[in-house]
């Protein structure tokens, strides 16, 4: 695991560099979740193996620090990838990323359209109201979650999907409180209208257990592809990990933008 300082949050950013060829993969995880967690499964599967590919924790998450004068926004949380991105100099990068991850995504193709080659989105928050999950925490005042809540919601999730809870433990409760009131507020310009503003090619992926959604035929009205992953609900990583890696390679079949 590499580790990059930033300096606006001064903190460490940590990450995989899975080394091989084509332009780098980055992927983002969702609230509560790692990249470092979530991902290595994926680039064993045909279509991804053997590509570089670039798997971040996001701050307040996974190994990356936590620092406590962050407001874990999306939009804060891509201008913080912008400073490394920057100081990488990656161009072309395709960039995925999965639910809060998404809207992340978002944010950064919206900061740096031109190293952007692929915007990969798997069931992203594209408007402001946050998920169930997030609405869940945010409901909590930060203090009483930081102190209690945190820890009750690990426990509720233990048993029915471990792999959130494993990942929640060692995130940081203020940041996982904060990235959810940052999901329900929304941002200045939705993610949605981000979306349709980003001029490279664009895919949202959904899992089939997640459907009946209205993006599904939205979307491809306004330009945007979209997949279906069998046998998955939104933690698609977890329920079919050859079945997304199977989708992300078929978006990135499309030929990147160029500015």
């Amino acid at each position: 695991m590499k580790s990059h300082t930033l300096t606006e949050p001064a903190a460490y950013l940590r990450h995989h560099d899975i080394p091989g060829h084509g332009a780098p993969l980055l992927m983002l995880h969702g609230l509560g979740c790692a990249s470092s967690f979530d991902y290595p499964r994926l680039l064993a599967e045909p279509g991804l193996a053997g590509r570089r590919a670039l798997l971040v924790d996001l701050l307040g998450h996974g190994f990356s620090d936590k620092p406590e004068d962050f407001s874990y926004t999306p939009r804060a949380q891509a201008q913080a990838l912008a400073q490394w991105i920057e100081y990488l100099d990656l161009r072309g990068v395709d960039l995925f990323g999965h639910s809060m991850g998404g809207s992340v995504a978002i944010e950064l193709a919206t900061l740096m359209p031109d190293r952007i080659g692929h915007l990969i989105l798997a069931e992203p928050n594209l408007d402001s109201g946050g998920g169930a999950y997030s609405r869940a925490i945010a409901a909590w005042s930060e203090a009483d979650y930081v102190a209690r809540g945190h820890k009750e919601s690990i426990q509720a999730f233990r048993a029915d999907n471990p792999n959130w809870a494993g990942s929640m433990a060692v995130a940081s409760p203020l940041a996982v409180h904060r990235a959810a009131k940052g999901l329900i507020q929304g941002s200045p310009v939705s993610w949605r209208d981000q979306l349709l503003a980003s001029p490279m090619p664009r895919c949202v992926i959904f899992g089939e257990r997640s459907l009946p959604d209205p993006d599904t035929e939205w979307l491809p009205r306004h330009g945007i592809a979209t997949r279906i992953v069998a046998n998955a609900g939104h933690s698609l990583a977890w329920d079919n990990p050859a079945g997304l890696a199977a989708a992300i390679a078929s978006a990135l079949e499309t030929n990147a933008w160029r500015p």
